[in-house]
């Protein structure tokens, strides 16, 4: 089955699927003599790891480029740096994803590369105790940001034991109890061509791009079981307020707000106000609670893409004597979005915002194999990178104010810096 379609600016974008599962999205871009490759497992990442081995995505991660049954770590890295390449991989909350970066004339070998270590990874036992030394070295490291002490415990409040609620790097108690066994469970189980989703883009043609990926990974059948299913906690909001009191010279206050997945008819409106409410610094709490006010040192919001509810938060770094105005600030500023509808003005200037941004986060080779293979991943298909505009351009100002009524009303609070 293969399927072509085409961006606003007419070029091509192929993609297949192998007789065994493979979808191969192929983008020909000869502007560089480059060619980047994204492999997604569309099925994998911290949204299937159990609460009680939270970071084994992340684990799997960091070892799974350490050693195959034929080559160790140091011969991986040699083959990747004799030829300037780059090869890593990457877990993240709703997929797994392992990264290539290359000449044209080498991205064969790479490919290559990439396919023994995905379907042969040795997991070394030294290799995987470095790499819990160094996550939980990572955990601790964070433990002492208080902007990550507030996110953490402002997502612990939001999520519960929905795996949203943890860290991609698990805890140090999950991290701890991580063993081989478990990485070899993990790869048996994720592992299998009908989960992949290569994207490729750069110097190469459609059947090219078909070809390497049929010579490396066509040999390898699926399973004759059906992958497993998932099934996640509930999610209800319920509201609440956790301060931790810690001695720093500023306070970080977050309000967050759950909300819905990418495939919800409001997740454009929702980036749009993410965009309209806390993006660079002409974004309304920017001027008015730092320029206007002089509250804070750091003042923003984030709505990140997820397939299951997501978040929106605003948060702010300020004085410790500017809390109690800092949160009351940031809740008039979510608050104003439920009561007043944005000015046309208002609306538009955010459009140009976010279309501008969406446009300049493709432009490399990287960013347009990430980008199709994410949509592709999410099951919205290499069609949405056109069909995303179009939904932009058709938020009204009803619609705002109709979905920060939906969604933004009572928020949970997270506040850390000194009592």
């Amino acid at each position: 089955m293969q399927t072509i379609t085409s961006t606003e600016n007419n070029q091509k974008i192929y993609r297949s699927t192998l007789n065994n599962g493979i979808t191969v999205i192929a983008v020909e871009n000869n502007t560089a003599d480059v060619i980047s490759g994204k492999i997604f497992l569309k099925n994998a990442g911290g949204r299937w790891d159990n609460p009680k081995q939270a970071g084994l995505s992340h684990l799997v991660s960091s070892v799974v480029t350490k050693g195959t049954n034929n080559l160790s770590s140091v011969e991986i890295a040699e083959k990747i740096e004799t030829i300037g390449a780059s090869l890593g991989a990457d877990a993240a909350t709703d997929y797994f994803l392992v990264t290539i970066k290359t000449v044209a004339s080498d991205f064969a070998e790479m490919l290559r590369l990439a396919g023994e270590i995905m379907t042969n990874p040795s997991f070394p036992d030294t290799e995987i105790e470095l790499e819990k030394y160094l996550t939980q070295q990572s955990i601790r490291s964070q433990q002492e940001s208080p902007f990550n002490i507030a996110f953490n415990q402002l997502r612990k409040a939001m999520y519960g034991d929905h795996p949203y609620g943890f860290s991609i790097l698990g805890t140090e108690e999950t991290v701890s109890e991580l063993t081989r066994a478990d990485l070899q469970a993990y790869h048996q189980k994720f592992f299998r061509p009908d989960n992949f989703i290569i994207s490729l883009s750069g110097r190469l043609s459609p059947d090219m791009a078909i070809n390497m990926v049929e010579e490396v990974f066509g040999h390898w059948q699926p399973p004759t079981d059906p992958f497993p299913s998932l099934i996640l906690p509930s999610l209800q909001s319920q509201p609440s307020e956790t301060i931790t009191p810690q001695d720093t010279q500023q306070s970080i206050v977050m309000l967050g707000y759950l909300t819905t997945g990418v495939k919800s008819e409001d997740y454009p409106v929702l980036k749009l106000i993410n965009t309209y409410l806390g993006n660079g610094l002409s974004s309304r709490l920017f001027v008015e609670l730092r320029e206007k006010r002089g509250l804070a040192y750091d003042v923003s919001a984030f709505y990140p893409t997820r397939l299951e509810n997501s978040q929106f938060v605003v948060y702010m770094g300020t004085a410790p004597e500017n809390k109690a105005i800092a949160r009351e600030g940031l809740k008039t500023e979510v608050d104003r979005l439920c009561d007043t509808k944005l000015s046309e003005e208002e609306l538009q200037t955010g459009k140009n915002k976010l279309l501008g941004q969406y446009a300049l986060g493709k432009q490399t080779n990287g960013e347009i194999a990430q980008m199709l293979g994410w949509y592709e991943t999410l099951g919205l298909g290499i069609e949405f990178d056109d069909h995303f505009p179009t939904l932009i351009a058709q938020v009204t100002t009803e619609d705002i104010q109709r979905v920060a009524q939906k969604y933004l009303t009572q928020p949970y609070i997270s506040i850390v810096g000194p009592s």
